[in-house]
């Protein structure tokens, strides 16, 4: 499995270095920082082999996380432990930055000695690590025997992710569905590609050990169910009429009976104490488009454009969308802008060669417009500008895949509490992911 793991910093040197197999020896760290942190030309490729050893990478803002093997690994598998272990450092000192490395280092050994055993990844649930690995160091001293078997029940049993006896005065259960809608449309309005991924993420504050189902307006579930045209209450809350939507993959946490779902397409599941990711989806069909961008540009001799870009938000009118920012590239040789918008601010960004047009608030089944004449200096250069893309930033209170919370039911046999006593709430939040039309 992996043989080695290493934190570099941007000047590639070493801050963290934990070596689990004999294969792997310290010249592996200065090939990676040769290679790939002190490259020519930028490494684009997550994965990079050098003389049969192989370096899974990943980035947080200027530090480096490099995983080596010289075995043929799961690459999959690799990636989802060094995310998941970015995860459990943030989750453990916040910020994941050279001074926070240098100031846990002793914590983060401790981590990866109880993550890795011999580059086999095991326990990485954070709720779990924080009952015997704390800021102060395992607390062995402290513990009563009690608490040290709960520990190790917890480790090695079934449920690794709770521990048992969690109490709360009050029940709550939060539950928010975050996507992220990417699009690209020619200028014709025609869409070129366009899926959303999603993410549906849980807050639990539930007392003992709760058994939890969770419902969504999965195609499969609502054609097995017979209710493709009778949920009356899935039409009134979707809008647009769309009762079902077709998921084309998906993955959980953990916690989630797989079993269950593969025969009986529900969610049910054990909840960690906390904030966690239930699940990730991925969906292409059907999707509901926030906004439309319609672009004309017109090119008026060889010094001189006049750009004007429509919006029209595609929502119900009582939704708003917030945080809209429109970015329209302009050409090398722009000598000056001049912006006129009917809606929000616009300011051209030599910097950045592109006009920024911000709007705060928008409603639904509404339009906004921007024109703007662009000066262009005189070039020697026969070659015509590319037009690159205008893309797109927002968020909207709703799902632009459509999908919709059919229910969020909680059971505890053992305690005096059930489903009508836990306090629910769900949020939708969609967000541009890339967002852009063609001009």
């Amino acid at each position: 499995m992996i043989g080695g793991l290493f934190i570099y910093n941007h000047k590639g040197e070493v801050l963290i270095s934990r070596v689990y197999r004999d294969d792997i020896g310290r010249n592996a760290v200065d090939a990676f920082r040769v290679n790939v942190i002190h490259a020519r030309q930028q490494v684009r490729s997550p994965v990079t082999n050098i003389a049969r050893t192989s370096f899974f990478h990943v980035k947080r803002s200027n530090i480096w996380l490099a995983a080596v093997t010289k075995q043929n690994v799961n690459a999959a598998m690799v990636f989802e432990f060094l995310y998941k272990m970015c995860d459990v450092m943030t989750a453990y000192f916040g910020k994941i930055s050279e001074e926070n490395i240098k100031n846990n280092f002793v914590l983060i050994y401790e981590l990866l000695d109880e993550i890795l055993d011999f580059g086999y990844p095991q326990n990485s649930e954070t709720g779990a690590l924080k009952t015997f690995i704390t800021q102060q160091g395992i607390k062995s001293q402290l513990q009563t025997k009690e608490e040290q078997s709960q520990i190790t029940s917890q480790v090695t049993g079934q449920i690794g992710w709770r521990r048992e006896g969690i109490k709360y005065r009050r029940n709550e259960l939060f539950l928010d569905v975050l996507e992220s809608v990417n699009l690209l449309m020619s200028p014709q309005g025609q869409v070129l590609s366009a899926h959303v991924s999603g993410r549906v993420v849980m807050k639990s504050y539930l007392s003992g050990m709760p058994e939890c189902k969770f419902g969504m307006n999965d195609k499969i579930v609502i054609e097995k169910q017979g209710k493709g045209t009778a949920d009356e209450t899935g039409k009134s809350e979707l809008g647009s009429g769309k009762q079902s939507i077709a998921i084309d993959d998906c993955t959980f946490h953990q916690c989630v009976r797989l079993s269950k779902f593969d025969s009986e397409r529900s969610i049910s599941f054990i909840p960690p104490d906390g904030e966690f990711e239930l699940m990730r989806y991925r969906t292409t069909k059907d999707i509901i488009l926030p906004f439309r961008v319609i672009p004309l540009v017109r090119e008026v001799g060889r010094t001189k454009l006049e750009v004007k870009v429509v919006i029209k938000s595609n929502f119900k009118p009582s939704l708003l969308a917030q945080k809209i920012e429109v970015r329209i590239p302009t050409p090398l040789n722009t000598s000056g802008v001049q912006v006129i918008c009917m809606k929000g601010k616009a300011k051209y960004k030599a910097s950045e060669n592109a006009i920024v047009w911000k709007i705060k608030r928008m409603a639904g089944m509404k339009e906004s417009q921007i024109s703007a004449e662009i000066e262009l200096l005189p070039t020697n250069d026969k070659k015509k500008w590319a037009r690159p893309p205008i893309s797109m930033n927002f968020e909207v209170p709703f799902a632009p895949s459509g999908l919709k919370v059919r229910y969020l039911k909680v059971f505890e046999p053992k305690l005096n509490y059930s489903d009508h006593d836990v306090i629910k709430w769900v949020r939708y939040i969609g967000r541009s992911g890339i967002y852009e039309t063609r001009c």
